[in-house]
């Protein structure tokens, strides 16, 4: 049915529910009785509010929720418009702010979304509310095109885009940046004349909060700050991916980044040196999260990094973390015993320190003393004691375990073993009764033998070495079965090649839905290869160790490579065959 024929009117409660029953959305009873039960109460909130409280269920062709977001998409064909979900980090809200001004927009309660050359896409939630439109193409001399979206999506961003709009406006005006100098130039300036912007001024508080509250949301694990010639880059980390989500003016982004360093107690003034900080702050919901910050001076100016770390991480158990069972008893094996070095290997950001904080947490008992070296702490926590590298005053990781050693320590964590020093007192720590684990790099053993440790000592010392990687995990909305075509069978016997690993009948493929924000993944989890340090491996560690034959040793023994680990969570339907071969490939023999 298309809105032509129409006349001008806002959506009466009744004409939807009387469409829904047309359609089969729901039953004449219920909606007689909603129409009834509306006419005593009154009120002005939209049909669309009002029937997605009710919770009703659709039952054919299929059954769902009839949610605010499933009933805007089917009004939207009802009435022969297009759907849009606002997805925030898509818009340009400085762009289309431009478009009309907030209380125009807020009379008709319509959105600009979208700005191009020859068109502007309005979002409303009201289709036959049409007058604005002619108006609109007389003084902007465009196309209007309209578009459906959910009413409240519409109130919560009229309100915050033309807000956050008007704080980077003004923000910009105080500014005072040339752009386009030569990039040491422009260092070298802002060193020199020691120049502040007014961090505490209340439009760039609002723009960092806002900034905060959207990373929160879209589950973002690192938020990028990026200097460009003639513009500041935002970008979201998520699930493993980043994302490019705002283009920001210059002086906004370098007011923005003092504000963040005031914040994380670093120097504000200098600006040609790496700096690391921390902040701890709260999301929309109370939930404390803390943020670690690195700066990095760059050609356009200082580059901005803040690591979100997600306090659930200390309270997740290793099954939610990727581990199988068998993992897990492997696992726990190595953990239960009283003294040894424990290694877990893996590229940067391949989960390796929730890993080892989850572990520490069980382990930390009221009858142990749990301590932890690192560089710098990821997450403070209460139940064991953390101390920092400091490279300031001399102490490094070899000169913290010295000292832990006289603590009385009955585990120990080091983040790093990168030299003879520090490998030489984790074995010394292991030979006198801890148990020591370690964030180290791959190829564990080799690199110990390559840093001088003798063979004898590794032998004696080592419990297990165990690598990592994370996956992207499936949206659960959206996924689906699919018979494997023929080059994904090929892929799937390279992948799992030499072990008899049975071909699934099926297997998953991400779709996109708006749960995931149109990726087809959501969330991350480990895959794992756990190598226990047994009396055949032992005689097989020499100053001359034969990797492969380690290896084939060690499968023998029931360790499974990284790529039969991913396999297993295709078959189950947690990830994909692509994401597997990406992260693991066939050739990789980590």
């Amino acid at each position: 049915m298309s809105d032509k024929n129409i006349g001008e009117h806002r959506l009466a409660l009744t004409e939807v529910l009387d469409w829904m029953v047309e359609d089969g959305l729901v039953s004449q009873e219920a909606a007689d009785a909603l129409k009834s039960e509306r006419r005593l109460h009154g009120g002005k909130t939209h049909p669309l509010i009002v029937i997605a409280d009710q919770k009703w269920r659709q039952t054919e062709p299929t059954v769902r929720l009839l949610t605010l977001e499933v009933l805007t998409e089917w009004l939207a064909g009802r009435v022969g418009l297009d759907y849009q979900h606002i997805d925030p980090l898509k818009i340009d809200f400085t762009g289309v702010a431009e478009v009309m001004s907030s209380a125009y927009a807020a009379r008709f309660g319509i959105l600009p979304v979208q700005v191009t050359t020859r068109e502007i896409v309005i979002a409303t939630a009201e289709p036959f509310v049409r007058e604005w439109v002619e108006e609109l193409q007389q003084i902007l001399r465009k196309q209007i095109r309209r578009v459906m979206a959910n009413p409240e999506d519409i109130s919560r961003y009229l309100v915050e885009f033309f807000n956050l709009a008007k704080s980077v406006k003004k923000a910009n005006a105080r500014g005072d940046v040339t752009s386009g100098l030569s990039s040491f130039e422009q260092l070298v300036e802002l060193g020199k004349a020691n120049k502040q912007f007014d961090a505490n001024d209340q439009h760039i508080v609002h723009i960092v909060d806002w900034l905060w509250q959207y990373a929160f949301d879209q589950r973002a694990s690192d938020i990028h700050i990026e200097p460009r010639r003639n513009l500041g880059i935002v970008r979201f980390r998520i699930d493993g991916v980043l994302h490019q989500v705002y283009q920001i003016p210059m002086a906004v982004m370098n007011a923005m980044t003092s504000r963040i360093k005031l914040l994380g107690r670093m120097d504000v003034i200098e600006k040609r040196r790496p700096q690391d900080g921390r902040i701890k702050t709260r999301t929309p919901a109370g939930q404390e999260v803390e943020l670690r910050l690195s700066t990095l001076p760059t050609a356009f100016g200082e580059k901005l990094v803040m690591r979100i770390f997600d306090p659930e991480v200390l309270v997740r158990d290793f099954r939610s973390l990727g581990f199988s069972d068998e993992d897990q008893a492997r696992w726990k094996q190595m953990t239960a015993t009283p003294n040894g070095i424990i290694l877990v290997t893996g590229p940067t950001g391949s989960g390796k320190t929730t890993t080892l904080y989850t572990t520490l947490k069980q382990l930390a008992t009221p009858e142990v003393n749990v301590c932890t070296i690192e560089d710098p702490i990821e997450m403070v926590e209460s139940s064991f004691n953390q101390m920092q590298v400091s490279h300031a005053i001399e102490l490094g990781f070899a000169d913290g375990v010295r000292a832990l050693m006289r603590q009385d320590p009955d585990i120990v964590m080091i983040g790093e073993i990168r030299d003879l020093e520090t490998a030489e007192m984790a074995i010394q720590a292991a030979l006198t009764g801890h148990l020591v684990l370690s964030n180290d790099a791959p190829s564990a053993i080799t690199r110990l033998l390559d840093l001088g440790v003798p063979a004898y000592l590794i032998n004696s010392t080592l419990l297990g070495v165990m690598a990592q990687r994370l996956v992207r995990t499936l949206c659960p909305h959206c996924k689906k079965p699919v018979q494997m075509r023929e080059e994904q069978r090929a892929a799937w016997r390279a992948l799992v090649a030499p072990w008899k690993s049975a071909e699934p009948t099926q297997i998953w493929q991400p779709v996109g839905c708006l749960e995931c924000r149109m990726t087809g993944y959501s969330g991350r989890v480990g895959v794992y290869e756990i190598l226990v340090n047994s009396p055949e491996i032992r005689r097989m560690i020499k100053p001359l160790t034969e990797i492969p034959k380690l290896r084939e040793q060690a499968f023998r023994e029931g360790m499974r490579p990284l790529r039969i680990s991913g396999a297993l969570k295709v078959a189950q339907g947690i990830t994909s065959l692509e994401e597997v071969i990406k992260v693991a490939p066939p050739s990789d023999d980590s």
